[in-house]
């Protein structure tokens, strides 16, 4: 039928400039949470599937697959640009894998830098090779169907936090952060000083301070 609703939906959207992007690289995400008012990051329950791969820095491209399916993500792969993090919304649904080692490794080749998910991921051992740092919630063997429906490109809520694409993710030992595309410019403008006032703090530590200068003691 030609009103029939498409079982996965998918929209463009607008990346930021590749410059904030670059600029924003590196960045600890304690310091772009305290840009954004000390918020910012998604569920703390989220680790990277493999230890030693954890950080990246990238732009989102949200899919949203739901419970036990991952038809989005599989059409979410034909939109990867250099450069993207994808970010699977499960629904928080731990009972099965989303994707594994060959997907992730598909997602690789076209450029993704990073993957996160509310759900879970399989294949550890494929997953070290492919590369592509992975966070997820847990890590189970089952494995998910391929029904949809699904969105591609559209809000998602993940991990906690809505999430758009063109979003840039930011992940390192600390967490993942979500910093809106809409406040980017704002979150660039308040880092120096902040990175300012850090290098002052951990100065004093070094010197020996007992306590936070803003007590007077």
């Amino acid at each position: 039928m030609i009103d029939e609703v498409p079982l996965i939906q998918t929209d463009a959207f607008e990346r930021p400039d590749p410059a904030w992007v670059e600029q924003l690289r590196g960045t600890p995400t304690g310091f772009l949470t305290d840009a954004m008012g000390g918020d910012g990051a998604l569920d703390c329950r989220l680790a990277p599937a493999i230890a030693e791969q954890y950080a990246f820095c990238g732009v989102a491209l949200t899919c949203h697959a739901g419970p036990a399916d991952n038809l989005a993500l599989i059409h979410a792969l034909q939109s990867i640009q250099p450069g993207d993090v994808i970010m699977a919304a499960a629904d928080g649904f731990t009972g099965c894998a989303i994707t594994g080692d060959l997907v992730l490794g598909m997602a690789r080749n076209r450029g993704a830098v990073g993957f996160v998910t509310d759900g879970c991921v399989r294949d550890r051992v494929g997953l070290q090779r492919v590369g592509l740092p992975a966070w997820a919630m847990g890590v189970t063997p089952n494995s998910p169907h391929r029904n949809g429906p699904g969105t591609v490109g559209r809000p998602v809520m993940l991990a906690g936090r809505r999430v758009c694409s063109g979003d840039v993710v930011v992940a390192d030992l600390d967490g993942v952060v979500v910093i809106p595309r809409e406040r980017i410019a704002a979150v660039l403008a308040r880092l120096p000083a902040i990175r300012e006032a850090e290098a002052k703090a951990d100065e004093a530590v070094r010197q020996g301070a007992i306590s936070p200068g803003f007590l007077g003691g």
